[in-house]
């Protein structure tokens, strides 16, 4: 049997596929690059069309839903979760990815009821994949079964982490504080791709073991979390999350 929302999931897959489209599109022509927080917190029009797009679209198919987009939160709009059916979006996720052409860029679609994920899509749009996941349903990559990995070792793991676009010499330094204790654990690396999106659907693909970040927004994670999640791993609010052990990281 479909699940309660899948049409409005399947609506939100054709939608990641056109956001695609534009990407890719943009991406071989002249952008125009703004600057949001910082000369490396960057946002296109690309950005913003996209996001327009998704919004538009989803107004006229389900005119009762409400959003929360991070191009409408950075023009003012309210960051509210409520019961409402709420689209969580991040339309072009590896936004400075983007600009350089480096290719891993995601459309990144959540979806709550009563405050609780119900499905997630996340667009890789120059790779060409699909990653889905339905609550309940399972996850999955341009219709392939995800599984995270079963590597219980945090030394035989390898650790996925971005940098942020907060240039503070004091927050730089706790960066790679950080990241020197995991390296030092050891573990066999640490990646990043440049999208917390695709980080994510990376642990539910079982290649990385874990992912973390500081000072990541709502956008950047709702859709992974159900991918995450329906792949079999765990997400935790780094807050609340014991000290790194020498076992059980799988899928955080």
């Amino acid at each position: 049997m479909p699940g309660l929302w899948q049409d409005a999931m399947d609506h939100a897959v054709i939608l990641a596929r056109k956001a695609g489209e534009i990407v890719r599109d943009a991406v071989q022509n002249d952008l125009k690059i703004m600057c949001k927080s910082s000369s490396v917190d960057l946002v296109t029009k690309t950005d913003q069309n996209v996001e327009q797009l998704i919004i538009t679209s989803v107004k006229e198919k389900f005119p009762d839903h409400s959003f929360i987009g991070e191009e409408s939160v950075a023009a003012g709009e309210p960051c509210v979760l409520t019961d409402d059916p709420t689209w969580i979006i991040d339309p072009v996720d590896g936004t400075t990815n983007f600009v350089h052409g480096y290719p891993f860029v995601g459309i990144s679609i959540g979806f709550a009821v009563n405050k609780t994920l119900e499905f997630g899509v996340v667009y890789s749009c120059i790779e060409d994949k699909m990653y889905t996941a339905q609550k309940g349903k399972g996850a999955f990559c341009n219709g392939q079964p995800l599984h995270v990995s079963d590597q219980k070792e945090i030394n035989q793991s390898i650790i996925a982490t971005e940098f942020g676009s907060n240039r503070d010499p004091e927050v730089v330094a706790k960066i790679f504080s950080s990241m020197r204790k995991i390296l030092c654990l050891p573990v066999h690396g640490i990646r990043g791709v440049g999208s917390a999106a695709i980080n994510m659907c990376l642990v539910a693909s079982g290649c990385v073991e874990a992912y973390y970040e500081i000072g990541i927004h709502c956008w950047d994670i709702a859709a992974g979390a159900v991918i995450v999640s329906e792949a079999g791993g765990v997400l935790k609010d780094v807050e609340e999350a014991a000290p790194v052990s020498s076992s059980d990281t799988r899928g955080y």
